[in-house]
């Protein structure tokens, strides 16, 4: 079971970055591990320099990775970083999710329209796109400066990150794709773009960003089969539809008796569950 306990705090959804790293110089962490924290970790506000990128640039160099180059769009408020582990060419990029203060941010999210993906193939969110479009010139330049040493490529993010990093895997063709928290990005023409990389995509429990787009709004599926994360932290990658809606009205049954009255808490846990932290506290040991 995780022992980092579950966190209904609204910080924890609204200001996931201030929390301190996860990451210790002595852990062991897997890929999954690794971008659940690095999806949280893009959350830290590293375009403002100083302080704020120097935590970010430590907490990356606990787990050997050097030299993050970060990545912004202000027109769309998005955001981004790369960064290398030079012992074993292993390079990730992350990607921002949505900021609840930032107009723009919520703007690209309720973009339900689909517009045509020229970059691969198929349909996608207009807003997702706008976003992945004004990073686009500045990843790619990331990704030509550091052919050479990477020698494999990894790409994640939470929420509108997660989306962000779903349509930059149709692109650069990186060796997996792990997303957090993910909503429906595309058709299945796009999808059917993704068949070469290897997907893992982590649902927690009740969270309702997930299941965004609805699927009765146009053609919208999503990219990669859903890994279950239970209402106690636990990984139920193969749970069944029955099981997931059995433990979605425990879980939202012992949210209303312990967490939504107290003073802090979000309200209910369909979005609580949305929070960084609490997947991070399911793949991070």
């Amino acid at each position: 079971m995780p022992t980092i306990p579950y966190d209904p705090s609204l910080d924890a959804l609204d200001s996931p970055g201030l929390r301190p790293t996860v990451f210790t110089d002595d852990g062991n962490y897997d890929i999954n591990g690794l971008c659940a924290e690095f999806a949280r970790l893009a959350y830290v506000r590293y375009e403002n320099g100083g302080a704020e990128r120097q935590r970010l640039e430590q907490a990356l160099a606990l787990v050997g990775f050097q030299g993050a180059v970060t990545f912004d769009y202000a027109a769309a408020d998005a955001h981004g970083f790369g960064a290398v582990r030079h012992a074993d060419g292993l390079a990730v990029l992350a990607f921002r999710g949505t900021d609840p203060q930032s107009l723009s941010d919520i703007a690209d999210d309720v973009k339900f329209n689909l517009t045509p993906w020229t970059e691969s193939a198929g349909q996608v969110h207009a807003g997702f796109a706008g976003a992945a479009r004004g990073l686009r010139e500045a990843v790619n330049n990331w990704l030509n400066e550091t052919g050479a040493t990477r020698t494999q490529l990894v790409l994640t993010g939470h929420s509108l990150g997660a989306a962000i990093a779903t349509l930059f895997a149709s692109t650069c063709a990186p060796n997996a794709l792990v997303t957090i928290g993910s909503p429906r990005v595309g058709d299945a023409t796009f999808v059917a773009t993704l068949n070469g990389v290897s997907i893992t995509r982590y649902v927690d429990c009740c969270d309702l960003i997930t299941d965004l787009p609805p699927p009765t709004i146009s053609s919208y599926v999503h990219a990669g089969e859903s890994n279950y994360i239970t209402r106690e932290g636990a990984l139920a990658p193969h749970a069944d539809d029955a099981f997931v809606q059995a433990d979605r009205i425990a879980a939202r049954e012992d949210y209303l008796l312990n967490y939504a009255w107290r003073t802090g808490d979000v309200v209910v846990r369909d979005l609580a569950d949305h929070a960084p932290i609490n997947y991070v506290r399911s793949l991070v040991p």
